[in-house]
């Protein structure tokens, strides 16, 4: 079974496969609890996500865990990832606590250092599309370069080659 398969987030169908998610209400949905919803929010709710059985592509904001409904607040910089209170909880029941001894920080609070880091990512790539575009500049002139010169040692080898040729006929005359 595959541990990415949420799980519905109603108490009565927690054993069922969630087979949508209301990213309104935050919450995982079994067949019977989806069809329920659509009932009741018809128009309010229209942002309803239905997936096939595997929900690991959806980011809903809600945390991934097992066993864990609550909203992703938090940012683990010790594993780069978005947790909720149950993961830094020091809880040592139903797999609580996985980020307990990390380095945490609420995600507001990591936003502009990774939107900066982003930035100055973004300006490193464009310094790099400027230097390869540069260096790609002086390459094409080497090989102008080179193919200039290849050109005038084709001609000075013909040069050569019909002062030798005229030297070895006047050579054949005068024998």
């Amino acid at each position: 079974m595959n541990s990415n398969i949420k799980k519905c987030t109603m108490e009565e169908h927690k054993e069922i496969d969630a087979i949508s998610f209301c990213i309104e209400c935050k919450i995982y949905m079994c067949n019977k609890c989806e069809k329920l919803h659509s009932d009741l929010f018809k128009k309010r709710h229209q942002n309803i996500i239905i997936k096939d059985k595997n929900m690991e592509d959806i980011f809903s904001g809600i945390c991934a865990e097992e066993n864990h409904i609550d909203e992703l607040i938090y940012f683990c910089k010790t594993h780069n990832k978005l947790c909720c209170s149950k993961c830094i909880a020091k809880i040592k029941a139903k797999k609580n606590g996985q980020h307990n001894d990390c380095d945490v920080c609420l995600i507001e609070e990591i936003e502009n250092e990774k939107k900066n880091k982003l930035k100055e990512n973004i300006k490193c790539l464009e310094d790099l599309s400027i230097t390869f575009e540069e260096s790609i500049d002086e390459i094409k002139k080497i090989f102008e370069k080179i193919n200039e010169d290849k050109e005038l040692l084709k001609m000075n080898i013909q040069k050569i080659f019909t002062k030798l040729r005229n030297e070895v006929i006047k050579e054949k005359m005068n024998y």
